[in-house]
């Protein structure tokens, strides 16, 4: 077992060797860590998977003999495979299943400046079921859930995948399990049906259910899939399309509002007025993502410019760095973000360059 020879081996060794020409030459430094023998297997992974993820990631070298690990390179990459390898034991030595992912994300952590520690973020457990446990999985994913710790009432925004639904639902279970609230309840807007839920055929579960059912899938993921239907049937849970909402006050409730960005600023105002007195309100939405039609404004982009000022209301920003889904959907989201941006900037250049046309021409008599 041991890392690759050299640094500039790897894919990215052109722009290395660009780089180290253009600063003075760095001697390289050497260092070395023991692992205790019951927490060398898990932090190299089956076949080693964990040690190359850190060796791709990674600029020092890195070689493992028994129970030592070697680092090879320049003293502030050096540094950093020390630090990153002793908060990868100490997730190992947490009983946390460490896999490349959790490398990778590890490492990301650890590059970003936000000074957060990897082990504390990744072995915060917020539920678990049938030894599966949910856990954040980002830096602000953490602070997404202390915010919602924290705050009466949370706005979650990003793009798919980021956990924001997922995690605001795992919150909620584990406020009623804890006896913190008295009952959850779910909410979507039915945009595709207008809210008009009337005017489709079958009976009231029927007509809601499609729009209403990530909701479930993430209560079942959650909960004891044949307690769900009773606690429904006792109101505990309430899965319920947004419309259902007007005129109700909420007291002793947690409540999430999932979509929110297919609602009006109208509506928008009106479901945060049905907070009562020991509920907790957590906001979830895509902004890029508006299906509203014939153009209206979201309400979820009208609340992040009136209520920010606010105490007890707190915007948790999620980014394509906190997507927790095949890693692909990251660079899909960061594609189409960059392809929105060019697009507006030609649509600004067109408009600038149709103002400097129109002024050029003589005016009518």
């Amino acid at each position: 077992m041991g890392g690759t020879s050299s640094p500039v081996s790897r894919s990215d060794s052109s722009a290395r060797m660009v780089d180290a020409q253009q600063r003075p030459a760095q001697r390289s430094v050497r260092s070395s860590m023991e692992i205790s023998p019951e927490a060398m297997l898990p932090l190299l992974g089956s076949t080693d998977e964990n040690l190359k993820a850190l060796e791709r990631a990674l600029d020092a070298d890195i070689h493992v003999r028994g129970n030592t690990v070697t680092f090879t390179g320049v003293a502030s990459d050096v540094a950093l495979a020390e630090r990153v390898v002793s908060e990868l034991v100490t997730l190992v030595g947490k009983s946390q299943a460490l896999t490349p992912d959790a490398v990778r994300r590890s490492i990301s952590m650890m590059t970003d400046g936000a000074g957060e520690s990897p082990a504390e973020v990744l072995s915060l457990d917020i539920l678990s079921r049938r030894g599966k446990t949910i856990r954040p999985k980002t830096v602000n994913q953490k602070r997404y859930v202390d915010a919602i710790d924290a705050n009466t009432i949370v706005f979650g925004i990003g793009p798919a995948g980021t956990g924001k639904t997922y995690l605001a639902m795992a919150k909620a279970v584990q406020a009623l399990q804890s006896k913190n609230v008295s009952r959850i309840i779910l909410t979507r807007p039915a945009v595709e049906a207008g809210e008009r839920l009337g005017f489709l055929p079958g009976t009231l579960h029927e007509k809601i259910d499609p729009y209403l059912r990530p909701l479930h899938d993430a209560l079942h993921d959650m909960m004891d899939p044949e307690a769900i239907p009773k606690l429904m049937q006792a109101g505990v849970i309430e899965v319920a399309p947004l419309a259902y909402m007007r005129g109700r006050t909420l007291n002793d409730a947690f409540i999430i509002l999932d979509e929110a960005q297919n609602t009006t600023a109208e509506q928008m105002k009106m479901f945060l007025t049905r907070l009562g007195f020991g509920s907790k309100i957590v906001v979830t939405g895509d902004v890029t993502q508006v299906d509203l039609p014939g153009g209206q404004r979201s309400g979820l982009r009208a609340a992040a410019e009136i209520l920010t000022e606010i105490d007890d209301i707190h915007f948790a920003e999620l980014t394509s760095a906190d997507v927790v889904r095949h890693r692909l959907v990251s660079d899909i989201v960061d594609a189409y973000d960059r392809f929105e941006s060019e697009r507006v900037d030609d649509v600004a250049l067109g408009n600038r360059a149709q103002r400097r046309a129109a002024g050029g021409r003589p005016g009518r008599r």
